[in-house]
């Protein structure tokens, strides 16, 4: 449950009360911001065991797959590092209506790119979800997003999260704990929905529905039954956060975050900073089955919008060390 242990702000109680649920859903993703910000973001990559251990054959076909769903990444990247420096701050806010779902599309053509050089084509964004949740199960991830919830509902288990009791506040994050917190409630309700989604699904076809004892589709569930729609879904990660902004953006909630009283900059700052960190754990993979010195001379073929804005940089600051240190393990 969100608290709110401030005062209301000088607007109109009504005003404020339409504009929570807004900000709820903004410090959910300043939450996920700050907690990888307050760690060491690049010794977290440099240290993952999985990416010291990846050595996937190195195939064209494979290469080929990568470099087009990480072009795809960047350009979504690029669409979000637009709209987050932008100067007016009306423009940042309307635009929220595409930078939802870019910032969700970016990640997941990362993570495409991921699955790509290991030879996993999958075409359906929810396989590539399940898929991806469990590598965040099995620690392919760094802690600071490698967090994930599992569990029948009303009985879930968080991982990679120390805090998980204390209360999720309405006012700006200040401790890594109310970050925690807000991760805990984020992955909470994002369990709920895909539980319950499942379900419905489930229970929708009658080849497949859970059944009593007499052949009847059950409509009430207990215990035993959400144990059997858990095993199916699998734990809940990073990938089905970043999907709610998909979600957020293909329907009319969309409206609540335009006309909400929230702080739209920095809304998509931690948009921005979540999709970066994730798309270049993606490329440190990618980069070390390529090589630096063929990924190199790939970076400098590609557009300069994309080269000279972000990518140059992130490659000589971060592929390049990262990458030359694994490969010696």
């Amino acid at each position: 449950m969100i608290s709110n242990q401030q005062n209301i702000p000088t607007n109109t109680h009504e005003e404020w009360q339409k504009s929570i649920p807004a900000q709820v859903f903004l410090n959910h993703f300043r939450s996920i911001d700050y907690y990888i910000r307050h760690t060491t973001p690049l010794e977290e990559v440099r240290q993952l065991s999985t990416l010291q251990r990846f050595n996937p054959k190195r195939e064209g076909a494979r290469v080929g797959a990568a470099k087009k769903w990480l072009l795809h990444a960047w350009s979504a990247e690029y669409t979000l590092r637009t709209a987050a420096n932008h100067a007016d701050e009306n423009y940042q806010k309307h635009s929220l209506h595409w930078t939802f779902p870019q910032a969700y599309y970016s990640v997941l053509y990362g993570a495409k790119a991921f699955l790509a050089i290991q030879g996993i084509d999958v075409p359906i964004e929810a396989v590539v979800g399940q898929i991806i949740n469990g590598y965040v199960a099995k620690g392919w991830y760094p802690e600071s997003i490698g967090f994930y919830v599992d569990g029948p509902l009303g009985h879930y288990t968080y991982h990679q999260l120390p805090q998980t009791t204390e209360p999720a506040l309405l006012q700006p994050l200040e401790t890594p704990k109310q970050a925690e917190a807000h991760i805990a409630q984020f992955l909470k309700t994002t369990r709920d929905l895909r539980l319950r989604a499942y379900r419905r699904r489930l229970q929708a076809n009658p080849e497949k529905a859970l059944r009593s004892k007499t052949g009847k589709i059950i409509t009430k569930f207990g215990a035993t039954h959400w144990e059997e729609i858990a095993k199916h879904t699998g734990p809940t990660t990073y990938f089905d956060l970043m999907s709610r902004l998909k979600i957020s953006g293909t329907q009319r909630e969309i409206e609540r975050f335009v006309e909400a009283d929230i702080d739209v900059p920095k809304f998509h700052q931690s948009l921005l900073n979540i999709v970066k960190y994730l798309n270049f754990i993606h490329e440190c993979y990618v980069a070390k089955v390529m090589g630096l010195k063929a990924y190199q001379q790939w970076i400098e073929e590609l557009p300069s919008y994309l080269r000279q804005s972000f990518l140059q940089q992130r490659y000589e600051n971060g592929i390049i060390p990262i990458v030359s240190a694994v490969t010696k393990f």
